[in-house]
């Protein structure tokens, strides 16, 4: 016997608010735990001094500098690649094969395993360039890994810019150029930008491909080609040899609070972003 209109839309509903909330309580649990057994460990000593004794005394501070230089190589690289093809796919070129296995390939290297990207840094730039562990090798291959996340974002966000600002720049006598710079990218640049965010936040907690690439070392790095180890291997390392739990929900609680703060930031931009446009 077929349910009435009304009844299924209540048990689709009552199913859909019990999965969002059990989805809500699984991530403060996670969360949650994770603080309560990281918040203590948080200290000034922790954060400012490097890790000793594989890590079983000191602080992470050469973590940390690790995966800011790493990020900062991976954004360096990645961005100016991506936006522009964001651009190339949306302005300057019309719906064709070519734009057609471009967005293919982007959203097919969204979809490969980081483990794979590992593999391929470690045989290209680790062997290949001779590049070596370090820091140039990690931030390259994040670049790549991020590469579809901000292509994806940034033509969305141009996309999204209403086609009479175009028109209006071309009527004045703008050309090509400047109604891209002064009339699509402002108007684009909060959704670009949340999108530059989101490859931060893949940067800060990516393990697999920047242990191949980057490699462990706990000294702090002088130079792009040193080898590092990023806050994300540090607490993969300390929790699956048992070197010390508590480092590692230290470790693991700082990245939570950035990781947090990175998608709270994106989530922001991209709202003013939506609300700037309706």
């Amino acid at each position: 016997m077929l349910m009435r209109p009304k009844t299924a839309e209540k048990v689709a509903q009552t199913i859909i608010w019990s999965v969002s909330i059990l989805v809500v309580l699984l991530l403060f649990f996670i969360v949650s735990f994770i603080l309560i057994k990281g918040v203590p460990t948080l200290t000034w000593d922790f954060l400012t001094q490097n890790p000793t004794q594989s890590g079983r005394s000191g602080g992470i501070l050469s973590t940390i500098v690790s995966t800011l230089m790493v990020t900062l190589v991976a954004i360096l690289v990645a961005t100016p690649f991506g936006v522009g093809t964001a651009f190339y796919l949306t302005e300057f070129t019309y719906e064709s094969k070519v734009t057609k296995i471009i967005r293919f390939s982007a959203e097919s290297l969204a979809a490969i395993p980081s483990i794979v990207y590992g593999l391929f840094g470690f045989i290209f730039f680790v062997i290949y360039l001779k590049l070596g562990w370090s820091i140039l090798s990690g931030g390259l291959t994040m670049a790549v890994m991020i590469l579809p996340t901000i292509i994806r974002t940034s033509e969305e966000a141009i996309l999204s810019v209403p086609r009479a600002y175009r028109e209006v720049s071309f009527s004045l006598g703008g050309n090509k150029w400047q109604t891209i710079t002064r009339a699509v990218l402002p108007s684009a640049f909060p959704g670009i930008t949340a999108g530059i965010i989101l490859g931060i936040g893949r940067c800060v907690a990516e393990t697999a491909a920047v242990i191949l690439t980057a490699g462990s070392s706990l000294h702090m790095p002088e130079s792009l080609f040193d080898p590092s180890r990023t806050m994300a291997v540090h607490f993969y390392i300390l929790a699956r040899e048992g070197i010390s739990m508590e480092r590692a929900y230290g470790t693991a609680t700082l990245l939570i609070i950035i990781i947090l703060g990175i998608n709270l930031t994106a989530n922001m931009l991209v709202n003013r972003f939506i609300a700037k446009t309706r």
